[in-house]
């Protein structure tokens, strides 16, 4: 099965102004298919969907997962594209619970610049164990992930790899997938603990 990788990142704000951020974001989209993995977003407008552009023009398979309840929703609420995306699933959810979906379905992120929405999908991707690249310089959260995770009392761990350049951050985050396959249970972030050695009594201790 190929590997799926999420690019979550700047839907609206400053970094969007920066022409550098724009083709670092489409160079992303690129070589994730040039490495031939599917890459998956929120479906939204920005750096996401210049990943989202870059990709198909390397041959490569593009997956939205959107907020909205239809197309029509997806379009006319959300203001949200449709252009480059092979299939997009349309979840209902809205923003905030879309964006486990979103983290759930794939094997790794890549964050490029990023804002609040952005902040609570890393999150999520961090406590649940997923491996997470970070697009160096690209604006936003990207360039402060270090200190807010300090200000929560948490490290940047083996799982969390960096790079300023887009072609090298997917090989580093490759190689990650290969080396720290995802949890298979849900509280296995929390708990940290082997699946078959411990699920009969695990206990859950959960983290603020």
């Amino acid at each position: 099965m190929k590997k799926r990788i999420g690019v979550m990142g700047s839907a609206q704000g400053p970094t969007l102004h920066n022409q550098k951020n724009i083709n670092q974001a489409i160079e992303l989209g690129h070589h994730i298919a040039e490495s031939d993995c599917i890459l998956v977003s929120g479906a939204c407008p920005g750096l996401p969907d210049e990943a989202a552009f870059g990709a198909p023009k390397n041959g490569g398979f593009v997956m939205g997962i959107s907020p909205a309840f239809s197309e029509r929703e997806h379009i006319d609420l959300y203001h949200s594209p449709t252009e480059y995306y092979d299939i997009i699933l349309y979840t209902g959810l809205g923003l905030m619970e879309r964006d486990i979906i979103n983290i759930r379905s794939v094997d790794a992120i890549v964050i490029v610049g990023g804002g609040i929405g952005t902040l609570n999908e890393f999150t999520i991707a961090y406590d649940e164990g997923k491996v997470v690249g970070i697009l160096e310089e690209s604006g936003g959260i990207s360039d402060h992930i270090g200190e807010i995770l300090k200000m929560c009392n948490r490290e940047m761990n083996e799982r969390i790899v960096t790079d300023q350049n887009p072609q090298e951050l997917v090989k580093k985050v490759l190689e990650a997938i290969g080396q720290f396959p995802n949890p298979v249970t849900e509280d296995d972030r929390i708990t940290g603990m082997n699946l078959h050695a411990h699920l009969p009594g695990k206990h859950i201790v959960c983290q603020a």
